[in-house]
């Protein structure tokens, strides 16, 4: 329970940040989520099961809410606070705004740190190496390597830079980057040479720190892998921000994609090579006998591939309508689902020998019988090796997992011009998140503005692996702006609905008498080709426009302010990644057209199998799936408008089916409540 003095604490410090905030306006709705999320952690409602579920209108200051609830907490019970989100804008805020305010006026004893995967971070090592061994990059990168590489070791040297790659003075090509970034076979933890790398000083800080902020995708390898970066579940409160994409996140992470039709010929070549290297380097050590072994290894696990690599090639019809062939209900070909486990255990004993190998010759460095510098190329091979095997290994260890009688999975094919790649996508990730994280957590906030859809929270319960869960709270928090004073949803009347050849012709025709030439204009469109081709057209009428993908989103979002601080209009084209974690408060928005609901179109072979999965079990896959992902969608879009308390302007929505279909009135409730204007 959350004892008076905890209560006191924590409205102590709210009133001190109150006071420490210019302009600060007392928002009830906040106080009601500090109080909730409290409770929770505090076990009021439950006393093992602290979970909540819990949508935060935009305006609400949940981001503060979440600190003022959890800091406290966690320092009083003595657990880690790990926050993740989906954003890097979103952690970004957290380590360079909020959490240094909340730190300064809470006076609470607190350290944070910013958790990354291991590759956005540089090994110094390697990177030294590679400014002495320029040769071992291709002659294209070469040119950028001699020019910027020393420079970057030398602000490094001088802490000039924090050697990660999302503070690069410079952005460096992939490849590049690549040759300097840290990894298990370049940057070993257990070795003195490395102990001041940029990674490993990192992590030394998630040990001292008591606040950790981390992406979903982070959070969840360090589950997945045994918590080998986070504290154990039980030691820690999440509060897991942004939280509608956790399942996609998790359906990335757990899914698994290989190239199938490679050829094994450069590879058995580069470990020849990698043989006779280490015959020079250490004649009489048993790493050479592990190299033989390697080869015969990868040879066996070629001999297994070989005749799925003939079925391919007997079966070009697969793609002759798209590039891509869904196995339907997940059922591989009697060939493909025999030879998985086979496959399955080869790769990984692969993955064991490259294991054995890379530690033998960490061994030899540290007894001083291979020089750092001749180690380099031979831990280059070892990395590109055990990354294609990683990706074999979890593509077939997940094609054995049987179909029957409950499909689990989408299983497809994938032709590109490197071959054909074979992909493995679990339905849903409820049991691992569940497995993983939820039975396990002390506590977890689940936080988001987006968090239901069409205001029921069922799906998402369903989505997490929630639904079983007794202790779940959940809450809904709305936002303090005057909705009905500050906008206007209009819907006008159009002779056509998007489904229709002629809308396109329509929305050309219709949309400039809904552009503003004199303020800040947001046009969202569901697909690149229709913004394209409005665009185009609007265009040869004489409309200047910021089109996404013509420039760099942050370079249209500057051009935009730049015109609109000079007293100009200014219009921004954009499609589904500008309706979410898009911030433009003030003048720079003041008119949203929606040009049609953002209805995913269920032609991938994800959604394909998730709609064969709900239609064998008797359900609608349109209205179980489709309706309530786009609801949500819509009032993402909608979020862009109303930033900031002062805010106003209107939304236009060009889609008639919000009034003449019957799931229309749903999504319309759903959305905040600015006026309505539906004509005719």
């Amino acid at each position: 329970m959350l004892s008076d003095a905890q209560k006191q604490q924590i409205k102590a410090i709210h009133q001190a940040i109150k006071l420490a905030l210019p302009g600060y306006q007392a928002r009830p709705s906040q106080n009601k989520l500090v109080a909730e999320m409290a409770n929770i952690i505090a076990g009021s409602y439950h006393s093992y099961d602290r979970i909540g579920l819990i949508e935060a209108g935009t305006g609400t200051g949940k981001s503060l809410a979440y600190l003022l609830a959890a800091v406290p907490l966690a320092l009083h019970y003595k657990k880690k606070l790990v926050i993740a989100t989906a954003t890097v804008a979103l952690q970004e805020q957290l380590v360079n705004k909020d959490l240094p305010f909340f730190q300064e006026h809470s006076k609470l004893p607190f350290e944070f740190s910013l958790v990354k995967g291991r590759q956005r971070y540089a090994c110094a090592q390697r990177l030294q190496q590679q400014v002495a061994q320029p040769d071992l990059l291709s002659s294209f990168d070469k040119v950028q390597a001699a020019a910027e590489l020393p420079a970057l070791a030398q602000a490094w040297r001088e802490r000039r830079w924090l050697g990660d790659k999302d503070t690069l003075p410079q952005a460096l090509s992939e490849s590049v980057w690549q040759s300097i970034q840290a990894d298990p076979y370049h940057c070993p933890k257990g070795q003195s040479a490395h102990a001041g790398c940029p990674f490993h000083l990192a992590r030394a800080e998630v040990d001292t720190s008591h606040v950790l902020v981390v992406n979903h995708a982070l959070l969840l390898a360090d589950l997945a892998s045994g918590n080998s970066i986070l504290p154990e579940p039980s030691e820690c409160i999440y509060v897991i921000d942004e939280a509608h994409h956790l399942p996609d996140v998790g359906r990335d992470f757990f899914a698994g994609s290989a190239l199938l039709n490679f050829d094994l010929k450069p590879w058995q070549e580069r470990l020849q090579k990698l043989h006779q290297q280490l015959q020079k380097l250490l004649p009489q050590h048993s790493a050479i006998r592990d190299t033989l072994k390697l080869q015969d290894l990868t040879a066996d696990f070629y001999a297994q591939l070989k005749p799925i690599q003939s079925l391919l090639g007997k079966n070009p019809q697969w793609f002759d309508k798209a590039n891509t062939w869904r196995f339907v209900d997940a059922q591989l070909p009697e060939l493909i689902s025999r030879q998985a486990e086979p496959l399955t255990e080869l790769s990984g004993k692969i993955l064991q020998s490259i294991e054995k190998l890379f530690q033998a010759l960490l061994e030899q460095l540290n007894d001083g019988k291979i020089r750092s510098a001749s180690l380099t190329p031979l831990q280059q091979e070892l990395s590109a090796l055990e990354t294609k095997f990683s990706a074999q290994n979890q593509l077939w260890q997940a094609w054995t997992v049987p179909q029957q009688p409950h499909v689990s999975q989408a299983r497809w094919l994938d032709q590109q011009e490197s071959g054909i790649i074979g992909h493995a996508c679990p339905l849903s990730v409820n049991f691992q998140l569940d497995d993983l994280l939820f039975s396990k957590a002390y506590a977890a906030l689940l936080c988001s503005a987006t968090l239901s859809s069409l205001n029921s929270f069922e799906g998402i319960k369903r989505e997490l692996g929630l639904y079983d869960h007794p202790g779940v709270r959940t809450l809904q928090v709305a936002s303090p702006f005057a909705y009905a004073e500050r906008g206007l949803i209009h819907i006008p009347k159009l002779a056509f609905e998007p489904t229709a050849e002629q809308f396109t012709a329509e929305l050309i025709q219709v949309l400039p008498n809904y552009l503003d030439k004199s303020a800040g204009n947001l046009v969202l469109f569901a697909s690149y080709w229709q913004m394209e081709e409005v665009a185009a057209a609007l265009r040869k009428q004489g409309w200047s426009l910021l089109v996404q993908g013509e420039a760099g989103r942050q370079s249209l979002l500057d051009l935009h302010q730049m015109r609109i601080d000079g007293g100009e209009g200014s219009i921004l084209f954009g499609t589904q990644s500008f309706s979410e974690g898009l911030d433009l408060p003030g003048a720079l928005l003041t008119n949203l057209i929606i040009t049609k609901l953002p209805f995913a179109v269920p032609t991938s072979p994800f959604e394909e199998a998730m709609a064969e999965a709900v239609t064998k079990r008797g359900g609608n896959p349109f209205l179980l799936l489709t309706v309530p992902a786009t609801a949500r969608k819509l009032v993402q879009a909608c979020g862009r408008l109303l930033r900031k308390e002062q805010d106003f302007g209107r939304i236009v929505i060009l889609d008639r089916r919000l009034v003449t279909k019957s799931y229309g009135n749903a999504m319309l409730a759903a959305l905040p409540p600015f006026q309505r204007q539906i004509d005719g």
